[in-house]
């Protein structure tokens, strides 16, 4: 082997090893963008009762991270392809490492949190507190003192989660644009589906991370260490319950940063994969090279910029295919943030239940129908078409299985005086005046304040008090009230905190639906990689990154900013008891009406996908009217650019990308 035969070995190797040294990390850093997302999402219920705000604004607060994203992402899509794209991700995910950082700095400025009770206020907790007395002295009522409704001006610390919110989608902005189109730019053609997908997982693995991760700290109480955990009269179950939040955001800033470091040490640009040994190419990449700095010295980065965006304006099925997208977004935005407290609220399970179960039963099939797709896309040699077909008829055989779910549901819990009468008879409407009855009276409880018990007769109570019941015996969470009036029952009445159970049959509804959806997001995911094939492979191979950036952006824009906004307020509609803070005023909802509830959350994105396919099926169409080149007689082809009769301007910007590979490879099929 000659001099230059072992310098063109020496740099073949080299430029691979770079390569996947980029897709590495590339990798992690769509593992620590979607953990940190992931654990967002997983904490809104906690955001919620921690800060006592509405779930519409819960959901404005998840949508800021798409604000952040979308003021930075047209401008570093186009020019992150003029500039050094590993560094600009680098940046980002140090940008990332931020945001979290200041979505926890509410928890060390605020004071330790309260929660609204009837039995601890006097701080007695022993057999001779009587809950139910004439006088009512030892009753939590609201305060009116102006001292103490000053202090609930610490609730507007979520502004704190706000801005950090907005800081980590600035910083998450270049990630995805800039990273695919890197692995879209240097990687062999029929590789590219592949490094897409393996990194597409990595997309999966961060949210399973960020999941367990929230399941752990929903379970910790927020002010742990620094109270008696064995003195709190809540349990993970209760609607009162705030997680440790904070903590979570610390280990996500961390690993953000830590993320950015391999992508200082990386090049601009790579020799493309499977021609680093021809010395030909290499010089005239390294002429081409030069060339464009002189373009960019003689006419500036921004000269191509309005052409592009004209150009793909004009791209018809690259409009049709944002159109879905958008669509199917604001379902699916909607489903995943609020999954989570559909679970709490439709099966009876804790936060940290139900985070847990949402990331084993829906994570790891996502990842190994990312995989699968890959393998598929380059085993298979699949076209644009086929692609556009996989894609279109696994995403409505799922949507056709997704209705399914509307069969497995659980009644609404039993509250006396909210959905239910005293006598144990349903009630279809909320009645102020049923929360009082003659068996408490003469109690004088409070009609607003939240502190569930269960009696022994399988119906809930808003408060002992409420229940009738006069003493109680036990510590903390583990108070039995007795001697409850209102309790009907053959023997003595007795009561337990918490709401009470549901039952066996609800909890058989709760695995018949995460089954479901197991099998549910293995089909969809499925056909994701075909999909973002056609996506990227319906654009000029210059306009790509530019392209992905724009479909991210109207993403942003028109689902993933107002979808949680109008999604929540929406459930804010389904509430039946809003909590009570010191002044009165209203809290965080704890609890709704399930039926409605169920309604909204699972008919609405059905609907939203549903009308998704008709631009889905246009695209088909168009694609179907599209003249492919003879593939037995092509090599390395993607779409050639053909002008068919009548259809010019609807193909006229899908084109070939033909590659002259090693003549082993000359006759490779697409």
């Amino acid at each position: 082997m000659g001099e230059t035969e072992k310098r063109i070995e020496t740099h073949r190797i080299r430029c691979l090893s770079k390569l996947k040294m980029f897709l590495l990390a590339i990798t992690c850093a769509f593992v620590s963008k979607t953990l940190s997302g992931s654990y967002m999402n997983s904490m809104l219920t906690q955001i919620e009762r921690q800060f006592n705000i509405p779930t519409s604004l819960v959901g404005f607060i998840n949508g800021s991270f798409e604000i952040g994203n979308l003021l930075l992402i047209i401008f570093v899509s186009y020019f992150g392809t003029k500039l050094h794209r590993p560094i600009m991700i680098g940046v980002g995910c140090v940008v990332m490492g931020l945001g979290c950082f200041l979505k926890s700095l509410p928890h060390f400025l605020m004071n330790q949190y309260e929660y609204e009770s009837t039995v601890s206020v006097s701080g007695n907790l022993s057999s001779n507190s009587f809950l139910c007395m004439e006088n009512g002295t030892q009753i939590l009522r609201p305060t009116q003192d102006p001292s103490e409704c000053t202090k609930e001006v610490k609730s507007l610390m979520w502004v704190y989660v706000l801005v950090g919110n907005i800081v980590r989608g600035m910083g998450e902005t270049p990630i995805l644009p800039l990273g695919i189109s890197y692995i879209e730019d240097f990687s062999k053609f029929e590789n590219s589906p592949l490094y897409i997908g393996l990194v597409e997982t990595g997309a999966i693995i961060g949210p399973l991370i960020g999941l367990l991760l929230a399941s752990f700290c929903a379970n910790v109480y927020v002010d742990t260490g620094s109270v008696n955990t064995d003195d709190l009269t809540i349990s993970p179950t209760d609607t009162r319950w705030v997680g440790a939040w904070w903590f979570g955001f610390l280990i996500c800033a961390g690993v953000n940063v830590l993320t950015a470091i391999p992508f200082f040490f990386l090049p601009k640009t790579l020799p493309k994969e499977g021609l680093e040994n021809n010395a030909d190419i290499i010089k005239n990449e390294n002429e081409d090279k030069q060339r464009e700095e002189v373009k960019k010295e003689k006419y500036g980065i921004t000269k191509d910029f309005l052409p592009f965006m004209k150009s793909l304006s004009c791209n018809t099925i690259y409009m049709l295919f944002i159109l879905v997208s958008v669509i199917q977004f604001n379902a699916f935005v909607n489903m995943i943030s609020f999954m989570p407290k559909y679970l709490e609220q439709q099966y009876g399970i804790s936060s940290s239940d139900a985070i847990f179960l949402m990331g084993i039963y829906n994570l790891p099939p996502i990842c190994i129908g990312y995989i699968i797709g890959g393998l598929i896309m380059k085993k298979f040699k699949i076209t644009v078409k086929q692609a556009a077909h996989i894609g279109c008829w696994l995403s409505l055989l799922e949507y056709l299985l997704y209705f399914l779910s509307f069969l497995m549901t659980c009644e609404n819990s039993p509250v006396v005086g909210i959905n239910t009468s005293y006598e144990g008879i349903p009630q279809d409407l909320y009645v102020e005046n049923n929360i009082f009855a003659d068996c408490n009276v003469d109690c004088n409880c409070p009609s607003k304040i939240w502190d569930p018990v269960c009696g022994n007769n399988g119906l809930s109570y808003l408060s002992a008090c409420l229940a009738g019941c006069e003493t109680s015996i036990g510590m903390g969470i583990n108070m039995v009230f007795q001697n409850c009036s209102c309790i009907q029952t053959s023997g003595n009445s007795s009561a337990v905190l918490g709401l009470c159970d549901k039952g066996p049959d609800c909890s058989m509804m709760l695995q018949y639906f995460l089954i479901l959806s197991a099998m549910s997001s293995f089909i969809y995911s499925l056909a994701a990689i075909p999909g973002y094939m056609v996506l990227l492979r319906c654009m000029k191979s210059e306009e790509k990154s530019l392209g992905v950036g724009l479909h991210t952006f109207c993403t942003r824009v028109f689902a993933g900013i107002p979808a949680p906004i109008y999604f929540g307020a929406l459930m804010d509609s389904t509430c039946l008891h809003w909590g009570t803070l010191k002044c009165g005023e209203s809290g965080a909802c704890r609890i709704y009406d399930s039926t409605t509830f169920r309604y909204i959350y699972l008919g609405l994105p059905a609907a939203l996908r549903g009308s998704s396919f008709v631009p889905a099926l246009i695209v088909l169409i168009l694609l179907r009217k599209c003249h492919l080149p003879d593939e037995n007689a092509s090599s390395g082809t993607e779409l050639i650019e053909t002008k068919v009769k009548g259809k010019e301007n609807e193909c006229k910007d899908i084109y070939q990308k033909s590659t002259v590979l090693k003549d082993d490879e000359s006759k490779t099929k697409l």
